[in-house]
């Protein structure tokens, strides 16, 4: 009973502070208006009921917001200046080498688009995990080591990334940029087949250090760039060694030059999807009686 005045009337005064005693335990429920937790926000008793249950769909709530993606958004941007690195690097060592009359060597273009594999993985491979190449993400995707809704965003920002990158360089060496296109020198069969397994090659040391934990996580950046660098001195002189369809569609805008470009586009897509799906065949299972390491991330 509330106590009363002398008119008969109650008296009322303020709530008692939560925790005092003869107080509630927690006081009416609040609602941070800034707060981005779902389970703060209100809601309407007809989306959730909690006294009757009904077989029916409940009735739509327009009340949630939904909650924006940034790690998305940190991710692709990440991508966007991996792959802005890794164009720009792999593009300028042969037109270096065109402009100032063989400089670089073969050695010298396959060591600048190992290097910058590898840097790239090293710094970004914990935010986005350093895709760079549409096919290595079509083959994860199919695979299932990577999301389908996210596929066409990556790719986005792997193609954006290149054709800044390649018109960049065109501002840069113009005239010259016609030496960072990837051209076969050999017959369309041929380059074919070399560019379906130099990504082979690729995505199986891909697939080893990225997905598998037994393998040494964080020797990925070397082992991709080491890969990659092996790769353009094999594949170089005869198709230019691209690997990856962004490679050689950024500079082929810039310059102008479509000779062949479906080679490009279709065989590293082709041997990115066989080689991730030979080494998840190869793969050791817990079955095999070898312990998995701890997962790590590229983070140290």
């Amino acid at each position: 009973m509330m106590p009363e005045t002398e008119n008969g009337t109650p008296n009322v005064s303020a709530p008692p502070t939560p925790g005092t005693p003869g107080a509630p335990l927690f006081s009416s429920l609040r609602v941070d208006s800034l707060s981005y937790d779902r389970n703060s926000m209100p809601r309407c008793n007809r989306c959730l009921p909690v006294s009757s249950y009904s077989w029916a769909s409940p009735p739509t709530c327009f009340t949630e917001i939904p909650k924006p993606d940034v790690s998305l958004t940190r991710k692709l941007g990440a991508e966007f200046v991996g792959t802005f690195i890794l164009i720009f690097g792999a593009t300028a060592a042969p037109i270096v080498n065109q402009k100032y009359n063989g400089a670089e060597t073969l050695i010298g273009n396959a060591a600048c688009a190992g290097l910058a594999v590898m840097i790239v993985i090293l710094s970004t491979g914990h935010i986005s995990g350093a895709h760079l190449n549409p096919s290595l993400t079509i083959a994860f995707a199919c695979l299932r080591h990577f999301p389908w809704v996210q596929v066409p965003a990556y790719i986005f920002a792997q193609v954006s990334a290149s054709i800044c990158a390649s018109f960049a360089l065109k501002a840069i060496f113009h005239p010259f940029l016609s030496g960072g296109v990837t051209i076969p020198s050999v017959t369309t069969a041929q380059a074919f087949f070399l560019e379906f397994c130099i990504t082979f090659n690729l995505l199986f040391v891909v697939t080893a250090v990225a997905t598998d934990t037994r393998a040494v996580g964080e020797l990925a950046g070397i082992a991709v760039g080491a890969t990659v660098m092996l790769n353009i001195l094999v594949a170089g002189p005869s198709s230019g060694g691209s690997m990856n369809p962004v490679r050689t569609l950024g500079p082929a805008l810039a310059a102008g030059n479509y000779k062949q470009i479906w080679i490009y586009l279709v065989a590293p897509t082709a041997g990115a999807i066989a080689g991730a799906a030979t080494y998840t065949l190869v793969k050791l299972t817990d079955e095999d009686g070898v312990t998995p390491r701890t997962p790590r991330s590229f983070r140290r």
